[in-house]
């Protein structure tokens, strides 16, 4: 996968549990958990826009582009 998602380091660096990012995202924490760790195929901007805002970030902080020779 070339996007990887770097949910969980935002998380720690905010001190936020998966249960509680869920409960303010509105989002189950199933599905948030599967765009934890990089299992989700896509994501819709609005839930991307609600987790930029609970966390206060933006959205390059939880995103990242990486060439597919370096994820092998």
């Amino acid at each position: 996968m070339a996007i990887m998602v770097n949910l969980d380091v935002m998380m720690a660096k905010r001190k936020i549990s998966l249960g509680e990012l869920a409960q303010k995202v509105d989002i189950t924490m199933a599905n948030l958990s599967i765009l934890k760790n990089n299992k989700a195929r896509a994501v819709r901007f609005s839930t991307l826009e609600a987790i930029c805002a609970a966390l206060d970030c933006q959205p390059g902080d939880i995103l990242e582009f990486v060439p597919e020779e370096e994820n092998q």
